[in-house]
């Protein structure tokens, strides 16, 4: 998917630091949203796969990646996930730059959160700003109830797939992939799948041995594959 073209001055500057003592790139903007109640890996598995990206290995410890991650909440105050962990966003809804990737991530939290108006129109505001748009896990029910999923294949957690179907008949809920990318909107499977969703997403902007030697950095195995990987009997349970 092309970068935003309308980027904020500020936002670009920030954005473009030298990789080396050489070379300056453009950095992609990733926003992770977070929320109370928001499950731990869900934003913390891709925050750590693109914070690990690195273009060149072998200038690990001198480079740094070419992502740059902002945690976002609705307000500016640390947010508390399940599990208790306390998490201080970078920015608000307020003061959020314009996002070349947006990760919206699930959890508890996420059955309160799709009854938010106030999340909901930021969420279409972003896709308005073509923003690419992420679900993990449950975080695909928040895109769904924004209306972004209509007409796309999409997955969530295996215990939510029949919400998925039941809540949002237009979009074609897909049971057997672990990754479903369908353009300017991925969504991935329960908890986990969030890494391997983001490594889809450094294989999209930076190539496949980009992606693979995070995965390996990460002692992560490289999905090869976007099957799920818990098969047996997915909306008995």
């Amino acid at each position: 998917m092309p970068l935003n073209p309308n980027m904020q001055e500020d936002a670009t500057r920030l954005r473009a630091k030298p990789m080396s003592n050489h070379i300056a790139i453009r950095r992609t903007l990733v926003g992770i949203l977070i929320f109370d109640q928001v499950e731990v890996l869900d934003f913390a598995g891709p925050f750590e796969v693109f914070a690990t990206t690195r273009l060149d290995e072998s200038r690990r410890a001198e480079t740094e990646s070419p992502f740059d991650i902002r945690l976002i909440a609705e307000h500016r105050r640390p947010i508390t996930t399940t599990g208790g962990m306390m998490v201080v966003p970078h920015h608000d809804f307020t003061d959020c730059p314009e996002l070349d990737i947006l990760v919206v991530p699930g959890g508890k939290g996420a059955r309160r959160e799709i009854n938010n108006p106030v999340l909901m129109n930021w969420i279409r505001d972003r896709s308005d700003g073509f923003s690419l748009l992420a679900g993990v896990c449950t975080g695909a029910m928040l895109l769904g109830k924004a209306g972004l999923l209509d007409g796309l294949r999409a997955t969530t957690h295996w215990r939510s797939l029949n919400w998925m179907r039941d809540s949002f008949p237009a979009v074609m809920v897909v049971e057997d992939e672990f990754v479903v990318d369908a353009g300017s909107v991925i969504t991935s499977a329960g908890i986990s799948a969030g890494i391997d969703m983001a490594l889809q997403l450094v294989l999209r902007y930076h190539g496949q041995d980009v992606a693979r030697a995070a995965a390996r950095y990460m002692e992560y195995p490289f999905p090869e594959n976007s099957r799920r990987r818990i098969l047996e009997g997915l909306t008995q349970s």
